[in-house]
């Protein structure tokens, strides 16, 4: 091996655990790449995941900038040697990828690869992903591989602990699926039963005003400014639905930019002014970043639906190597211990649950009259 046993044996330990702390598909296929390049000393890796279609649904390298990849356009199709890993499923070491047959071209930024070593990703039978190092940092005999059988062992090891971890990462994400499944019909129930009782009273209220229009202007008016206070009423209930429907941009936008967004909407849609800060705060693994803009939501949720705030300022502040979220009301408070008894959440279950199912921590202070802070911390990656 290119390291000794105690200092191999140590950096497999680490790989291996790096991917075991991961839920999210793309955060795992990072892993698997920056530890197999950083094991086997390689200049270059990647891990691609087929599709159907005879390209790859993702792929994810390392040792390339973000400005390489850019350049280097389109992702591959499943040609040449990566075929050859996805359909044959066998190891492929070779002094010089460029002089075997296979070998299709690349486009004009794409680095200059040279020895090569890949293998297929396995879940049983399936094929899931090809995994493939290339310029191995040492020094090569002319028409030699760097890369020896003990890489291709040490890869062969990574490989069937990396098919664990994308599998597990896999169903996480359905049962994640499945959850956001059931939260829209809940909201969907939600925005049914709260628009269609203001429609039906508005609907109730207009017949009204209609019926009293030619013998009693006065109260006919008065009607009217109900069925005008009405219909601003359903229309907030119709735009905060729709900020909590909408999927969240977090994969193309961030958290920081998706709560500001978020915000700034609701500080449209509700007469209480709505402010957000973000101070240092950098990227967390995506199942916080989800947790926090979730439980974000609920809180907003409940201060401009039940506080009657006039302000609630949302924050999000780095802490450490994860972050803090606190949002807070200047609204009527309530006491979180009756509130138990009482049998009612306010949605501070489901927060719960969220901070605790990202590995975090939720703290809710609040008392008649007091406003309400609810903060919530995570840990980051």
């Amino acid at each position: 091996m290119s390291h000794g046993p105690r200092s191999g044996l140590a950096a497999v330990s680490s790989a291996l655990l790096a991917m075991s702390r991961h839920l999210e598909v793309r955060d795992v296929l990072k892993t698997i790449v920056a530890s197999a390049r950083e094991l086997l000393d390689a200049q270059y890796a990647a891990l691609g995941v087929p599709d159907d279609h005879g390209g790859f649904a993702q792929f994810v390298v390392d040792g390339v900038s973000e400005e390489q990849w850019k350049a280097i356009g389109p992702l591959p199709r499943q040609h040449g040697i990566l075929a050859a890993m996805l359909h044959e499923a066998r190891a492929e070491r070779l002094a010089d990828v460029r002089k075997d047959p296979r070998f299709e071209g690349w486009p004009s930024a794409h680095p200059d690869l040279v020895d090569f070593l890949g293998l297929p990703i396995r879940d049983g039978d399936e094929v899931i992903g090809a995994l493939f190092l290339a310029n191995k940092n040492c020094p090569k005999p002319e028409g030699s591989c760097g890369f020896t059988q003990d890489d291709e062992d040490l890869l062969g090891i990574l490989a069937q602990h990396a098919a664990i971890a994308l599998t597990n990462a896999r169903l996480y994400e359905r049962s994640r699926e499945l959850t956001i499944a059931e939260e829209r019909s809940r909201l969907a129930h939600e925005l049914h039963d709260a628009v269609s009782q203001k429609l039906f009273s508005l609907r109730l209220t207009a017949q009204a005003a209609a019926r009293l229009v030619d013998r009693d202007p006065s109260r006919a008016k008065g009607e009217l400014q109900q069925v005008a206070a009405l219909a601003a009423e359903a229309t907030d209930e119709l735009r905060s639905a729709v900020v909590e429907l909408r999927p969240a941009a977090l994969d193309e936008d961030g958290l920081v930019a998706t709560l500001r967004t978020q915000v700034q909407v609701l500080d449209r849609a509700h007469s209480a002014r709505v402010t957000f800060t973000a101070r240092g705060v950098k990227a967390l693994p995506a199942s916080q970043e989800e947790a926090v803009l979730r439980v974000a939501q609920e809180a907003l949720h409940n201060a401009l639906r039940h506080s009657g705030a006039d302000h609630v300022d949302v924050t999000l502040d780095r802490h450490g190597g994860g972050a803090v979220l606190r949002v807070t009301d200047d609204g009527s408070g309530f006491d979180p211990m009756a509130v138990r008894r009482a049998g009612r959440h306010l949605g501070l279950v489901s927060m719960r649950d969220r901070a605790s199912g990202a590995g975090g921590t939720l703290t809710v202070e609040s008392a008649p009259g007091k406003g309400t802070t609810i903060e919530m911390e995570v840990p980051g990656g």
